[in-house]
């Protein structure tokens, strides 16, 4: 293995993973009103669709980029689809610590939000073009490169519901909790916003 290249790869899929971003975001604003235990299933599904993406780009890299403009249309729909779960997570009532909510995200929107997830293509597309080479040219270092990829991903999006379980315990008035949802989604807008704009 080329120590170089794997410090490259680490240099780049560590931040990637935990700066904000649409999966980061959605589970800070899914732990600060369900808790951490209520994310995990968000995350379990995050997890299957993240990986399934990394494998699919894996196999599929020259395909996606010489259909560009379809994958770009993609983005479109993942910007207004997170948008949407900004605008929920806004105008949801406030829940006291100890009170469930009803529309608890779990595995289905995890995994299905991927697919939509600009940042998660690009950040493959990125991987598997400048990086695919670290575990070997064929496609099992392909999929080597993926669980490397998860062993850091998933630590990131426990550590942001983790800190949005936090923010719930610390907004437990009714008002700051109300304002703390208005926060929450206004950051998923936000990151939404981002993903629709040229880069």
């Amino acid at each position: 293995m080329d120590t170089e290249l794997l410090v490259a790869t680490l240099a780049f899929i560590v931040p990637m993973c935990f700066t904000p971003g649409p999966n980061n975001v959605l589970c800070a604003a899914h732990g600060s009103q369900h808790g951490f235990r209520d994310t995990l299933p968000l995350i379990a599904g995050m997890a299957i669709g993240w990986s399934t993406l990394g494998v699919f780009v894996g196999g599929a890299t020259v395909f996606i980029e010489d259909n560009k403009s379809a994958f770009e249309l993609l983005t479109y729909f993942g910007a207004a689809y997170i948008a949407y779960l900004g605008y929920k997570v806004a105008t949801s009532p406030p829940l006291s610590i100890d009170e469930e909510g009803d529309e608890r995200l779990g595995i289905f929107t995890g995994t299905t939000l991927q697919i939509v997830n600009g940042k998660a293509w690009i950040h493959f597309l990125v991987l598997m073009t400048a990086f695919g080479g670290l575990f070997g040219t064929g496609f099992s270092g392909k999929i080597a490169l993926v669980v490397m990829n998860l062993f850091f991903g998933l630590p990131a999006v426990m550590s942001w519901a983790a800190f949005g379980s936090l923010l719930r315990r610390a907004f437990s008035t009714p008002s700051s909790a109300k304002n703390l949802n208005r926060v929450m989604g206004a950051s998923l807008l936000a990151v939404a916003i981002w993903i629709a704009m040229p880069h």
